[in-house]
């Protein structure tokens, strides 16, 4: 019977145990990707940090909050601003007492621009986790980098 009642107090506490912090992570960014799917402007920019920073896929842009939400600002005027769900994720929390300091990296499925990454770091608030810095990269094979370097090179010399 004591056995019994000790496996029944050892089930519910586990049940009720709060989620991991790399689970309230993975939360955040999976809130992100349907905010953004479903142009859920107000929902995806209380996600990041008031002082957060957007580094996108082209060299001009790194981005205040208040600079990206005024470029995000018509895409979310549609039924969806954009899609990247995660196909795979990696999430560390970094090794400190506090356990408030986590980066991320994750590859993204995106029906325009194919495999992209993910990355960033997320800091733990009063108000949950909050992401403080979100990096948009294209995943370049590295036997088509030449060809993309080139094309590059080439963009740039003739804007000269």
């Amino acid at each position: 019977m004591f056995t019994a009642l000790i496996a029944a107090l050892a089930l519910s506490q586990s049940a009720t145990a709060a989620p991991t912090a790399e689970a309230q992570v993975a939360s955040v960014l999976d809130r992100l990707n349907q905010a953004s799917s479903t142009a859920d402007e107000a929902t995806y920019f209380s996600l990041f940090a008031p002082d957060a920073r957007f580094v996108g896929t082209d060299a001009s842009e790194h981005w205040t909050m208040a600079q990206f939400r005024a470029f995000a600002e018509p895409w979310f005027k549609q039924d969806s601003a954009w899609s990247f769900p995660a196909t795979s994720r990696t999430i560390t929390i970094a090794p400190i007492d506090c356990r408030c300091i986590a980066w991320f990296e994750e590859k993204l499925d995106s029906p325009s621009y194919g495999e992209t990454r993910g990355s960033g770091v997320m800091r733990l608030t009063d108000d949950g986790w909050k992401i403080e810095q979100y990096v948009l990269s294209f995943a370049v094979p590295n036997d088509k980098a030449d060809a993309v370097v080139a094309l590059i090179k080439g963009a740039a010399a003739s804007a000269h």
